[in-house]
């Protein structure tokens, strides 16, 4: 393990480089870890998981909800906002052949089943290399087709813990899924509605268009069913999907990831030029450690995303279940302003999901969540499960909305600080509610 400059990126203790995954030839993953900016020693260890398939993690560490960004002219800037703020985070670029990550592409993972094995693995000789975080609080943390990883993973990590598998217990408390794709077969139905019917008034597609996307639903729905058991079906479920519920909105020119603004740099809609260009330099390929071995940094390897053709209309949500039942917790939150992953369809699944609370979930309340007194989206909770929206931000939560990225994952992986914090600005607002009833009062008597 590799210590990196503290006064790179951010002042907190840094480690990068790589661990070769047990069982392999060839598999070398690349990792950024961060010290939390609190207390290192008490607070919890989060991974974080971009998807893509095939994006690279170190994309959304310096965009999203890392220590820092990369400004235009390539210097960094803090980011006050980081999810290091109360936690120690590492991002990891995986599986195989995605960003730092490397190996011969016979060993390219196309499962799920690869996806978890693998990174148990990392986990076991990261723990067993920093065995001062054994104790801590873990999470698994993950955003769009991270929605297929963080289930295959954090289940992974929970069915090795009870076989005793490994030198080390993995302390496995929650995960959080971020606008992610885990229940296909459900989530599917609600792209004619988000195109047609969304909460921002954004009429993407013509209401023919939208009639004849509500048509295929119950065709494409039955093509993903057919998959979950025939791997033919697969490929072919995709294919259809998208063409007749995910194309129609695309050519509209609208952004995918936010139906609130146009796609200015197809196909990701977002221009990362900036970032490209920040991990090709040689000062940071040699400050961060990056083997000679690794590939130019891309934000996306196509050849692994193609790898998972057959994994993607896949449904993972039967994994919760026995997580939940076993008390570990689970996050699901939405920006609500995404297309291609939306809330409607996250909660939909959510709902859906047969676990001993069902009914309880089903029947309870979307209370207002609030940061600073200021209405942030609302929530649904029931035992160790919750569903988030968050209003005002599109497929990545962190980017758009940074200071209730953070106010949520405090919330969710330090629950008593949280509750504490609540209290707290609930009893200032009485002390203001009441001094301001005091001076109205005097105001009347004069």
């Amino acid at each position: 393990m590799n210590s990196v400059d503290e006064d790179f990126c951010d002042s907190t203790k840094q480690l990068s480089g790589y661990f070769k995954i047990a069982g392999s030839k060839s598999k070398n993953y690349f990792y950024w870890f961060f010290e939390s900016r609190g207390s290192p020693s008490t607070d919890p260890v989060i991974i974080w998981l971009t998807g893509g398939p095939g994006c690279s993690s170190i994309l959304a560490l310096l965009q999203e909800n890392g220590p820092c960004s990369v400004n235009d002219d390539l210097s960094l800037k803090r980011n006050p906002y980081s999810w290091t703020e109360r936690a120690n985070v590492m991002w990891i670029d995986q599986p195989v052949g995605v960003g730092f990550s490397y190996g011969d592409v016979s060993e390219y993972d196309t499962t799920e089943k690869e996806v978890g094995d693998d990174m148990f693995h990392f986990l076991q000789d990261f723990f067993q290399a920093k065995p001062e975080y054994q104790k801590q609080p873990f999470y698994v943390f993950g955003e769009s087709y991270a929605g297929h990883y963080v289930p295959a993973i954090s289940h992974r990590i929970f069915t090795g813990n009870q076989e005793q598998e490994g030198p080390v217990h993995i302390n496995l408390q929650g995960f959080g899924i971020g606008n992610g794709l885990t229940d296909p077969e459900v989530q599917y139905k609600y792209y004619p509605d988000m195109a047609y019917n969304n909460t921002y008034g954004v009429k993407a597609v013509s209401h023919p268009v939208y009639l004849a996307m509500k048509a295929a639903v119950p065709p494409c729905i039955g093509m993903i069913s057919a998959c979950q058991t025939t791997k033919a079906a697969c490929l072919a479920a995709q294919t259809f999907c998208n063409a007749a519920l995910v194309a129609p909105y695309s050519v509209s020119g609208l952004n995918v990831y936010d139906v609130r603004s146009k796609c200015e740099h197809p196909p990701m809609c977002y221009d990362f030029s900036h970032v490209e260009k920040f991990l090709r330099l040689e000062s940071t390929l040699k400050k961060l450690h990056v083997s000679s071995k690794s590939a130019k940094w891309q934000s996306c390897n196509m050849e692994v995303h193609a790898g998972f053709s057959f994994d993607w209309m896949k449904n993972f949500q039967q994994l919760v279940p026995p997580m939940l039942e076993a008390g570990i917790r689970g996050l699901v939150y939405a920006g609500d302003a995404d297309f291609i992953v939306n809330w409607m369809g996250c909660k939909a699944w959510t709902l859906e999901l047969p676990w001993s609370k069902h009914d309880e979930f089903l029947a309870a309340e979307d209370k207002e969540w609030t940061v600073d007194g200021k209405k942030a989206g609302r929530i649904r909770q029931v035992g160790p499960f919750a569903f988030q929206q968050v209003y005002e931000a599109g497929h990545m939560v962190p980017l758009d909305q940074p200071k209730n990225a953070l106010a949520l994952l405090k919330a969710f992986t330090l629950p008593e600080e949280h509750q504490q914090e609540v209290a707290d600005e609930a009893e200032q607002q009485w002390l203001d509610t009441e001094a301001m009833i005091k001076d109205e009062s005097v105001m009347s008597v004069m």
